[in-house]
């Protein structure tokens, strides 16, 4: 008889273990007002025990790079006062506490939000504790306005991770990109400013070298791998620099015909909503808003994950448009169970 093997048990992504890896390595260097030895730090994280020593001497590295440019304050200093011949590393507690924050509810939300985003993640115990103590401010969370939402960080794009991290360490890329209309990928050689979700789609800006002028990618229009043309930290990034106002000058979200979209919202909800428009406060528990966009897919989204807390008025078609969007959610779910 055969054997009835066990399916292996996958384990987390790259992307999450490396985020373990970081957050193991700074819980260790906040936790002593001594410089720690390279030898103590690879004993303290896991993953650097794992490998030979040229393995962490790499990893190392590059985590060192990763936490300066995430603004961590990694600091360098010797051991022994006397004897200057063996660095050690710490953060400084002062330097790392944050100052006290005002949040607005609808800043508590989205806040939310994200710790819901690592509820199957190796950072789901922060996340939770750090709503906890939110909770012990006494910041009331606004659960509702985030209903039916459900944020991911994943992404189909291959591209999402290598210019992720050529944005934190600024280095310079080259990749093919294929521009809308155009059979053919032109190889582009970038220095990468910023990588920001626009409507549902990841952009990156930065600076074309070859047309000396910045530029806006969509990364689901990189053809392949981008691959590294430089060392790390060889560019600045310009002070000011606004990727969400150089993305919408680009792909015309100020420019061309634009829809008014009445709707009606329930009072003290859909706070991301209420900050795109102009607000008409009613006595019955109602507001009125006022919505101008150049395209409605973004907003039908929006209203229909905000369920009954809003309402369109009108145009007719828009309010067609998110009874479509919620009779394929009901359709998705038929049959499962309450």
């Amino acid at each position: 008889m055969a054997s009835r093997s066990t399916p292996a048990k996958k384990g987390p992504s790259p992307a999450a273990a490396k985020t373990e890896r970081l957050l193991n390595l700074v819980i260790a260097l906040l936790s002593t007002r001594q410089p720690l030895s390279r030898a103590r730090i690879r004993q303290a994280v896991p993953d650097y025990a794992a490998g030979s020593d040229e393995a962490f001497e790499r990893m190392f590295e590059r985590d060192k790079d990763e936490l300066r440019a995430l603004g961590i304050p990694l600091r360098t200093e010797p051991i022994d006062p006397f004897f200057d011949d063996e660095p050690g590393y710490r953060i400084d507690q002062r330097e790392y506490a944050l100052p006290q924050i005002e949040l607005e509810p609808d800043e508590v939300a989205v806040l939310g939000l994200a710790s819901r985003m690592w509820s199957q993640a190796s950072l789901a115990g922060p996340a939770a504790q750090a709503l906890r103590k939110l909770d012990a401010a006494g910041l009331m969370r606004d659960e509702a306005s985030v209903a039916g939402l459900e944020p991911l960080l994943h992404t189909t794009e291959p591209a999402f991770d290598p210019v992720r991290d050529a944005v934190l360490t600024r280095t310079a890329l080259s990749f093919d990109y294929r521009r809308a209309g155009e059979a053919e990928p032109v190889t582009r050689h970038v220095q990468p400013w910023g990588l920001t979700s626009w409507h549902g789609r990841w952009y990156l800006t930065g600076h074309d070298v070859d047309r000396g002028a910045s530029r806006v990618f969509r990364l689901d229009r990189i053809v392949g791998a981008p691959r590294r043309t430089g060392r790390a930290g060889a560019f600045e990034v310009p002070d000011g620099h606004d990727p969400r106002a150089m993305i919408r000058t680009a792909y015309g979200d100020d420019a061309g015909e634009r829809t008014e979209v009445v709707l009606r919202v329930r009072g003290g909800s859909a706070s991301s909503l209420r900050r795109r428009g102009e607000v008409e406060p009613g006595d019955d528990g109602w507001d009125e808003l006022r919505v101008r966009v150049s395209g409605t897919a973004s907003l039908v989204q929006e209203v229909a994950a905000a369920g009954p807390d809003v309402r369109v008025l009108s145009p007719a078609e828009v309010r067609d448009q998110v009874v479509e969007a919620l009779q394929a959610v009901a359709a998705a779910h038929e049959g499962e169970e309450s």
